[in-house]
């Protein structure tokens, strides 16, 4: 996938089906506009392009820092698991916030991105004060040659899906559900970096670190079953969101795995690897000491080891890096 990130001034040479949208979370919702994408990749021989924002418009506009579920890196490696050829990546300020629709439609997407298809969902909306709608593509296709498909909303249990609903579950710690709206496990990537050295030589087992950005939208503090993926390969996880209440000092939010099956001496410091919650275990909470905190890892740990002897399904195989 070729990713065109920083620049307002580029040009893709070849036609292509484009949809445009946050794509945060990357929901069942936007797997639906994906596929219709690539079912028209294969009809019409077209490229595959995205169009999204380097960040979130409302955070400039409102001057706000946005929470995002998946972060820039995040919704890249999703955007490249789906088989996307371009993921356009545009610089947002106050000019292009100002852009009328129109302009957007003949300079960005019929001008730049060389669209002979766009795919959107009905409730889709771009342009100055989000004026720009479905319908509007629609009366501009056959002014600058393409063609317009608009999507009806996916549902769960007659609640359109989408960013907001999972973010709903995610802070109610409710990972079962928000991975079925996504369609697959809520999933944080980053590099293991040192910790606070009390794994292995205090609690006994050493765990991976993760210090994920300011803006990624993490679940409700607390312990969690996770799959982890290391080296192209799975491994089952315990994994603890949160700011380690027992530890004493001032800890920054973290996302810190013990790893199932690794080892007592893992040399993973610097790698990038990928963690996927797959079940709510308990809330974080302050033990009285770090004894207290190792006895209760030790029950976290059979938890884990307990749901992948009734759910192996998700330790079989390896990653396809795709």
């Amino acid at each position: 996938m070729k990713v065109i990130a920083g620049t307002r001034e580029f040009q893709i040479k070849e036609p292509t089906v484009v949809t445009i949208g946050k794509f945060d979370g990357r929901h069942k919702g936007h797997q639906k506009l994906l596929r219709e994408m690539l079912a028209l990749k294969e009809q019409k021989g077209l490229s595959t392009a995205v169009f999204t924002f380097d960040m979130a418009p409302a955070g400039v506009v409102s001057g706000k820092n946005q929470s995002l579920i998946t972060t820039n890196q995040e919704r890249r490696n999703n955007m490249e698991k789906m088989g996307i050829d371009y993921m356009v990546e545009y610089p947002f300020d106050q000019q292009v916030a100002r852009m009328l629709p129109e302009e957007f439609v003949a300079e960005i997407l019929a001008g730049r991105m060389s669209a002979r298809a766009i795919v959107a969902g009905r409730d889709c909306g771009f342009g100055y004060k989000r004026a720009g709608n479905a319908d509007l593509l629609k009366r501009l296709g056959p002014v600058h040659g393409y063609e317009t498909v608009i999507i009806e909303k996916e549902q769960d249990e007659h609640r359109d899906i989408s960013s907001t609903y999972v973010r709903e579950q995610l802070e109610a710690g409710n990972i079962g559900k928000a991975n079925e709206l996504l369609g697959e496990p809520y999933a944080i990537h980053g590099e293991v970096v040192h910790g606070n050295h009390i794994g292995a030589p205090v609690l006994g087992f050493p765990t991976a670190n993760l210090l994920p950005p300011p803006e990624k939208y993490l679940p409700r503090f607390g312990v969690y079953v996770s799959r982890v993926l290391v080296d192209g390969r799975y491994y089952g996880g315990v994994t603890n969101i949160g700011r380690k209440p027992t530890i004493t000092g001032e800890n920054p939010v973290g996302v810190e795995t013990f790893i199932l099956g690794l080892g007592e001496n893992p040399d993973i410091y610097g790698k990038n690897i990928e963690v996927q919650l797959l079940d709510f275990d308990r809330p974080e909470q302050r033990f009285a000491g770090l004894d207290a905190l190792k006895e209760r890892i030790e029950l976290d740990k059979q938890y884990a080891e307990e749901y992948f002897r009734t759910h192996p399904c998700w330790l079989q195989g390896e990653s396809k890096g795709k």
